[in-house]
């Protein structure tokens, strides 16, 4: 996935990709990776399209791997989509600015811990592999990216709906200082923390990802 598939996609076929499906909404991709696909003795597709509107998850054969360097303003959007498909994929290497690759990456307590940081870590493992200087592009952005690596399980680790569970986490931490009874006062507030034995008065980035399943599966 782009943007700029040709140096990327020729770094997979030599490492010796058996197949790899390059995906560009750029319409000029197509000419950059020409030579790429006569050299490529059939490991190698192209996709003209748009990743968000792409199901990735029925491209190909398992065991799939999205190896990406992300639109950086689509970004949050393509892993929450994929996330909702995580088990279609073997591992997910994507790049992200730094501080979005630290919200996914947190834990309780953390600074950083938040919506992303749930769902991602609900059904997947994660980590930061290492950052890319902003010398590494040219030009320069004014920040610095990371690499980060995501495994997803076999299955999430604890049940409940993605969708309620993005509900959840979209009103908790839209008010990340707020009490949780005011945050999700308008999906049951305290009478839904109540109901699954959480405290009204602690703030998001104090609970557990079991807790946030345990409202979701209550909602």
């Amino acid at each position: 996935v782009g943007p700029g598939p040709g140096g990327l996609t020729l770094a997979l076929l030599l490492e010796g990709a058996e197949s790899v499906v390059a995906i560009e909404k750029d319409f000029r991709a197509g000419t950059v990776l020409d030579p790429l696909l006569a050299a490529a003795d059939g490991r190698l597709e192209l996709i003209e399209g748009d990743a968000l509107k792409t199901p990735l998850w029925d491209i190909g054969t398992a065991p799939r791997r999205i190896i990406a360097n992300l639109p950086y303003n689509i970004a949050t959007s393509l892993l929450i989509q994929w996330l909702e498909h995580a088990s279609a994929f073997e591992s997910m290497t994507l790049m992200f600015q730094r501080e979005v690759a630290l919200r996914i990456t947190a834990r309780p307590g953390d600074s950083e811990y938040g919506r992303l940081s749930v769902l991602a870590n609900w059904k997947a493992d994660t980590e930061i592999l290492f950052d890319v200087p902003a010398s590494a592009f040219v030009p320069p952005p004014k920040i610095i990216s990371s690499v980060i690596q995501i495994v997803p399980l076999a299955k999430p680790r604890l049940a409940c709906k993605q969708t309620y569970l993005e509900d959840v986490t979209r009103h908790a931490f839209g008010q990340r200082r707020e009490m949780l009874r005011a945050s999700l006062k308008r999906i049951g507030g305290q009478e839904l923390l109540e109901e699954v034995n959480i405290n009204p008065e602690a703030r998001p980035q104090e609970l557990e990802i079991a807790e946030f399943c345990a409202l979701a599966r209550c909602l």
